[in-house]
C-alpha cells in the first residue's frame, strides 16, 4: 500500500517566490546559453556543420558564433575539420556523457545499501542530489515491501530549503541571514514554521550531522536525513528516511536512532557514490 508524498509535481515555491531569481541566478551569461545552445544543436544535428549555418539556425552573431565554437574546439568538446570548415561535437562531449552515464551507475550501486535499511526499519529511504544552489531533486527512493510507505517520483525537485535535506544543505551555504529570510518567506509550507523556528533546527543539524523534518514539509510525514559527502567534504546528496508520521512512534529516542543510522549509511554511501 502506498501513500503519495506531499503533492508530489506540485509547485512547491509561492507565485510571488517564482517571480524573483532563484539562489545563484541572479545573472544569465549569455555566451554560457549560447555555447550550450551549440553544443545541443550540434548533437541532435550529427553531422557537420558550418559556423554561419549555426549562427543563422540558432540566431547568434555570427562573430560571438564562431568565437565560441573556437572556444569550444580549444576545450575539445567539438571538432573542426579545416578542409570543410564544419564543426561537429567532439570526443570530449561524448566523454563527459560517460562520466553522467557512470553517475547514474553509482546511484544504482547504492540501493542495495539503502533497502536494507527501508526492510530494517520498515521506512521509505531517498536519495536526494543537491541541483545548483537552489534546487534538490529525487535520483533513488527504497521502500520496504511489507510495511506502508510513501511514494516519492523520481526526479521530484524541491527548492533546497525544503525538508529535513534542505536543512542540512543551508547550513553549509553561508547564506547571510537577510537572504535566507527572503528565501524561506518564498516557500509554501504545510504546516506554520516560523523563520526564527527554521533557523534553530538548521543550527541543530548541524550541531547532530543529521536533520529532521516533521510535517512542515508534507502533513503527517516525519523525515530525517543525513549528509552524503564528496571527496571535497561538500554535501552533495543527502539520505532521508520518509515515514508515515502515525504508523511511527514520534519519541526523540527513536528519531536519534534513525538519525545516527542515517549518518552511517551517508559515510557507506560515500565510498559507493565517490
Amino acid at each position: 500500500m502506498t501513500e503519495d508524498s506531499a503533492r508530489p509535481g506540485e509547485d512547491t515555491t509561492s507565485t510571488e517566490a517564482a517571480k524573483k531569481p532563484l539562489l545563484g541566478q541572479g545573472v544569465i551569461v549569455k555566451p554560457v546559453v549560447n555555447a550550450i545552445a551549440i553544443l545541443r544543436y550540434l548533437a541532435h544535428k550529427g553531422a557537420p556543420e558550418r559556423a554561419a549555418d549555426i549562427a543563422r539556425h540558432l540566431e547568434i552573431n555570427p562573430s560571438t558564433c564562431f568565437n565560441i565554437l573556437r572556444t569550444l574546439v580549444s576545450e575539445d568538446v567539438v571538432d573542426f575539420n579545416p578542409l570543410s570548415k564544419t564543426y561537429s561535437a567532439g570526443l570530449g562531449l561524448a566523454r563527459l556523457a560517460e562520466q553522467l552515464v557512470t553517475q547514474g551507475q553509482r546511484v544504482q550501486l547504492a540501493s542495495p545499501f539503502m533497502r536494507e535499511l527501508a526492510i530494517e526499519r520498515g521506512i521509505t529511504v531517498t536519495l536526494w542530489r543537491r541541483m545548483g544552489n537552489d534546487r534538490i531533486v529525487l535520483v533513488s527512493s527504497e521502500s520496504s515491501p511489507t510495511d506502508l510507505h510513501i511514494y516519492m517520483p523520481l526526479g521530484q525537485r524541491l527548492p533546497i530549503l525544503m525538508g529535513a535535506s534542505g536543512r542540512l544543505f543551508v547550513g553549509r551555504m553561508n547564506l547571510s541571514e537577510d537572504d535566507l529570510r527572503s528565501e524561506f518567506t518564498g516557500i509554501r509550507w504545510a504546516r506554520p514554521l516560523s523563520f526564527s523556528e527554521y533557523l534553530a533546527q538548521v543550527k541543530l543539524a548541524q550541531k547532530c550531522g543529521w536533520a529532521v523534518d516533521d510535517g512542515y514539509f508534507s502533513d503527517g510525514v516525519l523525515a530525517i536525513a543525513a549528509p552524503v559527502c564528496d571527496a571535497s567534504a561538500n554535501i552533495a546528496y543527502t539520505v532521508s528516511a520518509v515515514m508515515i508520521r502515525s504508523q511511527h512512534g514520534d519519541t526523540a529516542a527513536r528519531i536519534k536512532t534513525l538519525g545516527e543510522s542515517l549518518k552511517d549509511l551517508g559515510k557507506r554511501l560515500e565510498s559507493v557514490l565517490f
